[in-house]
């Protein structure tokens, strides 16, 4: 039985499974797999090294579904920032209708893509980010919590208690973002309000993720205690798998007497990471992933996966509800 949420209505999608925009991993061949599934993929923007080359991928994923897809845009500190107005534009003059948003000042961004009549989920790490972000007019929040991979925040709040404040304070529709890779996660974020997840760790490991396939063994390998934060000591602390690399960065954080992040740069570069996907050495350089990994022992296709996430949902929704008897009339 399709699953009715403000999320499906809204987005036109038949599950309520968002794929998170994910560095490395959120390519054209993925975010059309998730949607072909009946979910939302997502095309990381960032990924390309122009907005030129975004379009081209845009375009790419058009030729692999005709189902709804989004753009990831994240805004994050960098020395030389990307034109973020750049590839929010060529989203919009691709005809994207949906754009995932996350980090930092996203003000000027989100005004120019609600201006273009763009459905924005922008993605938060705590309540009063969120709160800040429907001021923005932003239609969907992505509360993420302290389980998820990469960028973790620095309140170190976990789902229970973010949904729940959530539910409690926002005025917008929210999605339940970290540590979701089944049906039973689904159906437990909607009993606490959400209308619906978004998924990024459990997407890295199916058939169509655009990684070398060592590394989707290790995250099946991997225990839910396998991942380390990093980078606390400059407020961007980021969950990582725990590898030999990460463990000598956090060293370095840890005993550095004059906390310079150079002093760790090299060791976090986005380059060794990224290799570590396309050579399947999960030891070469720092990646993101979630706790989620202890509950991941499989590597599905996209449409297998998302199936058997909408089936375990309703099953575990029809067997809870089972346990409500109401009292008989006297």
């Amino acid at each position: 039985m399709p699953f009715v949420t403000e999320l499906t209505r809204r987005l036109g999608i038949r599950v309520p499974v968002v794929q998170g925009g994910m560095m490395h991993v959120g390519t054209a061949d993925l975010a059309s797999a998730v949607s072909n599934a009946g979910g939302l993929g997502i095309i990381t923007a960032l990924i390309f090294p122009t907005p030129a080359a975004l379009r081209a991928e845009i375009q790419r994923c058009r030729t692999l579904t005709a189902a709804p897809f989004g753009v990831n845009l994240t805004l994050l500190p960098a020395m030389v920032p990307p034109d973020y107005g750049a590839y929010a534009q060529a989203a919009i003059d691709e005809g994207v209708r949906i754009v995932e948003t996350a980090g930092n000042s996203p003000g000027p961004v989100i005004a120019q893509l609600k201006r273009a009549g763009v459905t924005v989920l922008h993605k938060c790490t705590s309540i009063r980010h969120a709160q800040s972000a429907v001021k923005l007019g932003v239609d969907f929040l992505s509360i993420d919590g302290f389980e998820c991979a990469g960028h973790v925040g620095e309140s170190d709040i976990t789902n229970f208690i973010l949904l729940g404040r959530a539910r409690q304070t926002l005025g917008v529709p929210f999605i339940a973002s970290g540590g979701f890779a089944d049906g039973w996660g689904l159906a437990a974020a909607l009993v606490l309000g959400a209308c619906g997840v978004n998924m990024g760790t459990r997407f890295m490991a199916t058939v169509e993720a655009p990684i070398h396939r060592r590394i989707k063994d290790e995250i099946v390998r991997a225990r839910e205690t396998d991942t380390t934060l990093l980078l606390r000591r400059w407020r961007n602390t980021s969950r990582l798998y725990k590898n030999k690399v990460a463990l000598e960065a956090l060293r370095v954080e840890q005993e550095s007497k004059t906390g310079d992040f150079s002093e760790v740069a090299a060791l976090v570069s986005g380059k060794r990471g990224k290799e570590v996907f396309v050579n399947g050495d999960p030891e070469y350089g720092v990646w993101t992933t979630g706790q989620v990994i202890g509950l991941i022992h499989d590597i599905p296709t996209c449409d297998a996966l998302v199936k058997r996430i909408e089936a375990e949902a309703e099953t575990a929704l029809r067997e809870r509800l089972s346990l409500f008897t109401p009292e008989a009339k006297l």
